[in-house]
């Protein structure tokens, strides 16, 4: 199966990223309401990815406007249907991962998160998913 980033997958679980603004729905939303619907995307290339999601999947979300940090970790509780997918709130990370440090990290480079900056359905590889959960550990400068 090609994932939509063009690489080759198995079955295995694939990880996303979910950008939101967070004045219109944060991760604290999510961890209140437990699960929401995914949905309202636009972009072609968005769609595609979210019409790749499987349930058991894992997204990185991303507070966007002021923020600009990976905030938590949601998991796809549904497959794909009319161009939307439930999530549930995982959890919170230790410390955001901003985009400034993302920037600044090599191990980023080339990430549609960077590239795109307006897609707002990323697909996450395993370096950079594991780069990620390393630098939320971190405290920020």
């Amino acid at each position: 199966m090609t994932s939509p980033a063009g690489r080759i997958h198995s079955a295995r679980m694939a990880r996303w990223l979910l950008k939101t603004e967070p004045s219109e729905y944060s991760f604290a939303d999510l961890q209140r309401d437990k699960k929401a619907t995914w949905d309202g995307i636009k972009n072609p290339t968005a769609l595609k990815n979210i019409r790749s999601m499987k349930k058991g999947d894992l997204a990185f979300v991303y507070h966007t406007g002021g923020e600009r940090a990976i905030i938590g970790i949601a998991e796809i509780s549904s497959d794909a249907k009319n161009d939307a997918v439930q999530i549930k709130a995982k959890k919170i990370l230790a410390n955001p991962v901003t985009l400034e440090t993302i920037k600044q990290d090599k191990t980023f480079a080339g990430w549609d998160l960077l590239r795109i900056g307006r897609l707002s359905v990323v697909p996450v590889s395993d370096p950079i998913w594991k780069r990620v959960e390393e630098l939320s550990t971190k405290a920020s400068s």
